[in-house]
């Protein structure tokens, strides 16, 4: 049996992709990187890249299979030893190296990911780039600072002390919605400073941005085998990744579907998982209705929707509702979509066609229930690819709506209304998510009454539900299905070690 990775979050399965058994000339092959070589996937075949913006050919995947992920296990596993024995502060140097790497090549990295993954270059592309690099600054700058403890005994001639000790060969499996900044701030960045070495499957969309990101890192002088690059598709060697013997820790960012089956299929150890998010925004009677709506917009339609922290529904107290929608409408309005390489275009494509016939089938639901489309609702005319999505705004939407039970991943803003913080929580409730979410209010009595109520791992209180900083915790809630663990600054450093104690009689 093999995990089916199908999802719209983690990466499209391949079935009904464009394979071939010859690339095009001239256009750029992406291979693995497995120890000291680049090598092609030993499956002989190519998925070619057109790239959601402009339509065009990107390039090739070579894609492997699950002895190609054997051959990477086991260079990451003979150069384990070499990364865990390196000091600590000599891992934060290597750390520092490869963002400096990453920022010389701001804008080729930021052009390829804009092609892509299809995120607008200068509003969205540069700036992810730039998380990218802040990544490996700041695993550098936790590590080095990272604290463990002395303990009081009751012998007391005994003292005993814990440290941090690297995992040993970490699987990491990465999403397309931001394939160079996540996989540096959640994974790449702390494995390289806690000293695990690394077998690392992108997801298959946005490959191309992650063989950039290798060659980065080894110009920087990552040394071989410290990160190993598998190419292809998640059913496969993502799955191969996880159930390896030889991979001691498992990290993933994806659909809660997927995650759920990772977690089954690398039961016994060590799992870092963040899944869907579905977070409710909650805007109540006393809140500022304009700021709310322009926060809101931000946070729908920003990445065209494709965030697992997005606003992907808003809740709003009856008496404040029509104003708000027509801030909300506003926001829309000033999204602009078009040339990605134009500074005016704030908003791209979605990704790949899984992701929009997910998004297509929510609208579908939410028009058989008589929902009223206010704003947009249409795939965008007179643009490179039938990928663009107008940003959307529905109201008139009940609870039992798949806008808002479901994650869509598309820049629609789902309104639904309640009268009682009760009945507001219960409607927020009613999606199985517990990522991120919002409340607008101006009583601190009610952001401390919602924060504490709402099951989900981050409340942003007059802010976007996707605001969050690097250092910050991040993850799911327990009983919810978004996800296992927290990512974010010392907290990811902590998930990716074993803590050690050690006791000694000072008088032996």
């Amino acid at each position: 049996m093999t995990v089916q990775f199908r999802s719209s979050i983690n990466g499209p399965h391949l079935r009904g992709m464009p394979i071939v058994a010859q690339p095009t000339e001239g256009l750029r092959i992406g291979t693995n990187r497995i120890g000291s070589k680049w090598v092609p996937g030993s499956s002989g075949k190519y998925l070619r890249i057109d790239s959601p913006s402009t339509g065009e050919e990107l390039g090739y995947l070579a894609l492997s299979t699950r002895d190609d992920v054997g051959r990477a296990v086991a260079a990451a596993d003979a150069s384990r030893e070499s990364l865990r024995k390196m000091g600590v502060f000599q891992r934060a140097a290597l750390c520092m190296n490869i963002a400096d790497a990453i920022d010389r090549r701001t804008d080729e990295l930021a052009r390829l990911l804009c092609l892509e993954q299809g995120k607008p270059f200068h509003t969205e592309a540069k700036a992810e780039v730039g998380a990218a690099s802040l990544g490996f600054r700041n695993a550098a700058e936790q590590m080095k600072w990272l604290e463990t403890a002395a303990f009081p005994v009751a012998d007391a001639n005994k003292r005993a002390f814990s440290f941090l000790q690297p995992k040993g060969v970490l699987a990491i499996i990465t999403p397309w919605n931001f394939p160079l900044g996540l996989p540096c701030l959640y994974y790449l960045g702390p494995a390289i400073a806690t000293g695990n070495t690394v077998v690392w499957v992108p997801a298959p969309t946005t490959s191309l941005i992650a063989v950039a990101l290798m060659e980065c890192m080894i110009e920087a002088g990552l040394p071989d085998g410290y990160i190993n690059l598998v190419l292809g598709d998640g059913a496969e060697v993502g799955d191969e990744a996880v159930i390896h013997p030889g991979t001691h820790a498992v990290g993933f960012t994806g659909s809660s579907a997927t995650g759920a089956t990772i977690a089954r299929r690398g039961a016994g150890k060590p799992l870092l998982l963040e899944m869907g998010g579905n977070g409710p925004t909650i805007v109540l009677a006393d809140a500022d209705v304009d700021m709310a709506a322009e926060l809101v917009g931000a946070g729908c339609f920003a990445n065209a929707g494709q965030i697992c922290t997005a606003t992907e529904r808003v809740l709003v107290h009856k008496s404040v509702h029509d104003r708000f929608v027509e801030g909300l409408i506003k926001a829309a309005e000033k999204v602009r979509m078009g040339d990605p390489f134009d500074p005016a275009t704030t908003m791209g494509p979605i990704n790949n066609a899984t992701a929009l016939d997910k998004m297509l089938s929510h609208m579908a639901d939410a028009a058989e229930r008589k929902a009223s489309i206010v704003k947009g609702g249409n795939i965008a005319a007179g643009l490179p690819t039938n990928l663009y999505f107008e940003p959307t705004v529905v109201t008139g939407l009940t609870r039992d709506s798949l806008l808002n039970r479901e994650e869509s991943f598309g820049p629609v803003a789902p309104v639904l209304t309640f009268e009682t913080d009760e009945e507001a929580l219960e409607l927020a409730a009613s999606s199985p998510y517990g990522l991120n979410a919002s409340v607008f209010t101006n009583s601190i009595k009610k952001a401390f009454f919602y924060t504490e109520s709402l099951r989900c791992g981050i409340v942003n209180v007059n802010e976007k539900s996707c605001y969050w900083e690097p250092h910050i915790p991040a993850g799911g809630a327990a009983g919810t299905e978004s996800g296992l663990g927290r990512t974010g600054g010392r907290h990811t450093l902590v998930e990716m070690c074993d803590l050690k104690t050690m006791t000694i009689d000072i008088t032996r």
